[in-house]
């Protein structure tokens, strides 16, 4: 090979190994939740009745929530959980760093992806839902537990959202919780990974404390707006079409088709 191109080959190749080889170093070092030392009180088992279908067959179940990672999207499809009233509580824990989540077979997606991306590193189980416990609190900092969000989103109507369920999983005694941003082919992509952007993201809250379930649904655009999540409820039956996920077949049939087809404003706070 002629020696003027032989350099500026080597330092491609030079630069590109250092790149991943930093990368792998990186994955290897990251601080990872240590869960040894939590207690059987502090946290109850899902009930998986409340489990959604898994479109890639990708289900990751940790010990603070269960999610659906999807491969191709380069995020979770769906994470749920239970929020129980004890679990609300106010910790000043110092935030930690986002990690890749180790038990992803395909592996998530690095958060150097997000970098310079225009677009915030959004939560899906926030982690002011976790704050009960900080290795909870650590775990909702996997990169599997975060999609793309606008940031006026996120900061604004989403997490008008996020505070309303914990107000509801007060008041109810808890509450099953489902969501995810709607993934389809031909969205925007961030980073050398390609992780897809929602063009908007949904809620599922679930309520059973009465001996009976019922149960309302949120889309939202991912951009900024000042309008009344309110005004984005929606049947679970509708939101199953716009995302394309059965999202709780296992439930029996009789409270299931009666819970996702119907919603009332009014039993949720709506005046």
């Amino acid at each position: 090979m002629n020696r003027k191109l032989l350099y500026p080959v080597l330092v491609v190749l030079v630069t590109a190994g250092l790149y991943y080889a930093e990368k792998y170093i990186d994955k290897q070092n990251e601080p990872y939740p240590d869960m040894t030392n939590e207690t059987a009180e502090v946290y109850s088992e899902f009930n998986d009745d409340y489990l959604p279908q898994s479109t890639y067959d990708a289900v990751v179940i940790h010990k603070y929530y269960t999610l659906s990672y999807a491969e191709p999207y380069e995020q979770a499809e769906w994470v749920a959980y239970e929020l129980r009233k004890d679990q609300i509580v106010n910790n000043d824990f110092k935030r930690p760093y986002f990690v890749v989540d180790r038990e992803v077979k395909t592996g998530s997606a690095d958060w150097r992806n997000y970098k310079n991306s225009g677009y915030d590193r959004g939560h899906l189980i926030p982690a002011a839902d976790r704050e009960f416990s900080e290795n909870a609190y650590h775990e909702t900092f996997l990169t599997s537990n975060i999609s793309p969000q606008n940031h006026e989103f996120n900061a604004g109507i989403w997490n008008r959202l996020e505070q309303k369920t914990r107000y509801w999983a007060k008041k109810y005694d808890g509450v099953y919780v489902v969501t995810g941003g709607v993934l389809r082919e031909g969205l925007e992509t961030i980073g050398g990974e390609r992780v897809s952007v929602p063009e908007s993201f949904f809620k599922i809250i679930v309520d059973i404390s009465e001996g009976k379930h019922k149960a309302i649904a949120f889309l939202i655009p991912n951009k900024a707006t000042s309008e009344s999540y309110y005004n984005f409820a929606i049947s679970i039956d509708e939101l199953e079409q716009q995302a394309g996920i059965d999202f709780f077949p296992k439930l029996p049939d009789s409270i299931e088709h009666k819970m996702e087809a119907t919603f009332n404003l009014k039993d949720w706070g709506k005046r």
